[in-house]
């Protein structure tokens, strides 16, 4: 282990912690994100693990009342960022927060968490099951519909993949016209190649709005809205969330929801079905207003192994992507096909490799028999950061890094996962 870059993580962290809850890096994401709270509570744990529950605790806080855990905490208004509280209008007075969610990975890092805590630690992990689980209650009382079965997202930025191409099409269609100037921060952050377009950044505008008009009737906007994509990330993310959940919620006797969530996972496994491509060969997004599959590898395709729902012939199509994909690349693994047209190697989501699916991935092909894949993505992953930093995001071509620095969720990953001997 690196002791060097050990300190460096660490230090990025106590830098990007504003007291109980992290910001993902200073400027470009200057609010607390919701996977990336739980994520960064892994690296906290590394040497605090009573600050990596207050990350998640923190987070909970803004849980509301019908059970949805928002993408963004406005714990106040900066105005390096937008959209802001204003724009979104959303939460309450006290605590304003955006009006969507984000992938619900909390289930399965409290279950690890849990398992490497002291008692103090472990009271308090247990004490947010009930929140955890009303959280995935509110997923299939709004997003996971009968006959689709997997989670339905209403905004790209949802998805945590928010620039995919696999939203390409289905935002195409998003009426952009009513959508006031506004201007963009990001931009005085991070280099324009790097971000999604106006006219991306347009369609995103225009979902708040809705969703805004809509006073955040998410029954209505799951219904009605203009952009209502069954998602490949979020899906095998709340079904391996809510095996976890199952785990959790045995070891601290809780068996009382065990049919509960039992249901959930088949109603989730029937997702998958509903997701898988047999043309393209892959697990992708579908639009639910068209019905038609995205036909994208995308690195959430692989997903599948995490959530442990791919059949022998699944994994055998995945196996010739990942051949193929390895082949282009020099680290892997990329977030868009490289093969593909709207592959971009330095573009948000097009192309850039992210440590936190690297993670979950290297997660899943050990637990699926692929372990020269997991060692694959770690040795790749170390790689990147010794070589490149803490990146938000790196080139899979080059490893030049992308986006923000200084990026918690990045040195958490490599506390938690990379910089293990």
């Amino acid at each position: 282990m690196d002791k060097n870059i050990d300190n460096s993580a660490r230090e990025i962290l106590r830098t990007n912690d504003k007291g109980g809850f992290t910001v993902p890096t200073g400027g470009l994401y200057p609010y607390q994100w919701n996977w990336d709270s739980v994520f960064v509570a892994l690296g906290f744990a590394t040497f605090d693990e009573l600050r990596a529950c207050a990350e998640i605790e923190t987070l909970f806080e803004a849980q509301w009342e019908d059970g949805m855990v928002p993408h963004i905490i406005f714990r106040r208004d900066d105005p390096d960022y937008f959209p802001g509280p204003r724009v979104w209008q959303a939460g309450d007075a006290a605590l304003p927060t955006s009006g969507i969610t984000q992938p619900p990975v909390a289930a399965s890092v409290i279950n690890d968490l849990w398992e490497q805590s002291g008692s103090e630690a472990k009271g308090r992990l247990e004490a947010l099951f009930p929140k955890v689980l009303e959280w995935h209650r509110w997923f299939h009382r709004y997003r996971v519909p009968a006959g689709i079965d997997a989670v339905i997202i209403t905004h790209p930025w949802e998805s945590g993949r928010d620039n995919s191409p696999e939203w390409d099409a289905p935002s195409a269609s998003i009426d952009v016209s009513s959508v006031e100037p506004y201007e963009r921060r990001d931009l005085q952050h991070a280099d324009a190649g790097m971000r999604p377009t106006k006219l991306d950044y347009d369609r995103y505008i225009a979902l708040v709005e809705y969703g805004r008009k809509a006073r955040w009737d998410h029954e209505k906007i799951a219904t009605e809205g203009p952009f209502r994509v069954a998602d490949v990330s979020m899906t095998m993310i709340l079904l391996r969330a809510t095996r976890d959940l199952i785990s959790f919620a045995e070891k601290i006797g809780e068996s009382g929801v065990q049919d509960e969530l039992e249901g959930y996972v088949q109603q989730l496994e029937r997702g998958a079905s509903y997701l898988w491509d047999e043309n393209a060969g892959t697990f992708c997004s579908r639009d639910t207003i068209t019905g038609e599959h995205s036909g994208s590898v995308t690195n959430a395709s692989f997903l599948c192994f995490y959530a442990g729902v791919a059949t022998v012939e699944q994994q055998e199509r995945l196996a010739a992507h990942w051949d193929r994909i390895s082949a282009k690349v020099r680290y892997m693994m990329p977030s868009h096909d490289p093969d593909d047209s709207t592959f971009d190697a330095k573009r948000y989501w097009r192309g850039p490799i992210w440590q936190v699916v690297n993670y979950m991935l290297a997660k899943g092909f050990a637990e699926c028999g692929y372990p020269a894949w997991a060692e694959r993505i770690r040795d790749d992953s170390r790689e990147l950061i010794a070589e490149h930093g803490f990146n938000e995001a790196f080139c899979p071509v080059t490893g030049e890094g992308s986006g923000g620095r200084d990026f918690s969720w990045t040195a958490a990953m490599w506390l938690a996962w990379l910089g293990e001997d």
